[in-house]
């Protein structure tokens, strides 16, 4: 199962990388209407949607939930989005590599026929918040010509400016093994300090039907498979014998195919005049 990563920061009410304003309403919606059944937001390298699988620009992963919460900047409170990814493979190794650790969102600000805002995709990058506030700037200005109008899924949708984050990944979740789990609870009915004993007897008794039932769920197991294999193995000697047997009657029928005449009568002998055959064809 895909790691998921903890909560991080990707959004700030504010400043964007096309001239406009993230509203705090924007955030809200967004956080509030979030739900991949409705529209799944991808993770994208730089923004750039891939057409063509099995190149750079694959998608990296999912945001799995997002959510708002107010948060200090020098001072001054602001609404910030928190997203939750489930990263895949290629978005882990270049983020422990430190590349592309700056998040920037895409908002959708009136979504399908909601007209509330919704994030559609979550952009991974080098370029930092002080570059998209340059950009910012530019593309106030560039309108169709900015350098991102390429990559937006619709001209109205925008881009956040680029934000540093610390994406850590929960630790996955794994199934101890039987002789994990059997260890461990001798070890727990044996190791619990100083006691009289009778408590000592008891829990060396608890511990024995411990071992006891893991070694009747081994033996059990080891039956079945003895079981399952001496029919595997008889199922292949029956298989073996009839298959010598077809061997043996395809020969005796060849033999006699061999040894039958074809139906045509044999030419008598020629004879002389002496009666003495003189061909024998």
């Amino acid at each position: 199962m895909p790691p998921v990563s903890k909560f991080f920061r990707v959004a700030l009410e504010g400043a964007t990388t096309d001239g406009r304003k993230i509203e705090r309403s924007w955030i809200e919606q967004a956080a509030k209407n979030f739900n991949r059944a409705t529209y799944g937001a991808r993770v994208w390298l730089e923004h750039i949607r891939g057409i063509v699988p099995g190149n750079v620009f694959d998608a990296m992963g999912d945001v799995t939930a997002l959510k708002a919460e107010e948060v200090d900047i020098d001072g001054v409170k602001k609404l910030a989005l928190f997203a939750q990814i489930e990263p895949l493979p290629a978005l882990v190794a270049i983020n422990k590599a430190k590349q592309k650790i700056y998040t920037s969102c895409e908002f959708s600000p009136k979504f399908a026929d909601s007209g509330e805002a919704y994030l559609v995709g979550l952009g991974v990058t080098d370029s930092p918040a002080s570059l998209g506030t340059d950009m910012l700037a530019f593309s106030a200005t560039a309108g169709a010509n900015s350098p991102l109008a390429a990559r937006k899924q619709n001209p109205d949708n925008l881009f956040t400016a680029a934000q540093e984050v610390v994406i850590e990944f929960e630790p996955e979740a794994t199934t101890p093994s039987l002789g994990e789990t059997l260890f461990a609870k001798v070890k727990s009915l044996l190791g619990k300090g100083e006691k009289d004993n009778e408590a000592r007897f008891t829990d060396v008794g608890q511990a024995v039907e411990a071992v006891a039932t893991s070694q009747k769920d081994l033996l059990d197991r080891f039956n079945t498979m003895d079981a399952a294999l001496k029919a595997s193995g008889e199922k292949i000697q029956s298989l073996t014998t009839a298959a010598e047997k077809d061997r043996t009657d395809f020969a005796a029928f060849k033999t006699t195919v061999e040894a039958t005449p074809n139906g045509t009568e044999r030419r008598p002998s020629a004879t002389g005049g002496t009666g003495v055959p003189t061909t024998d064809c």
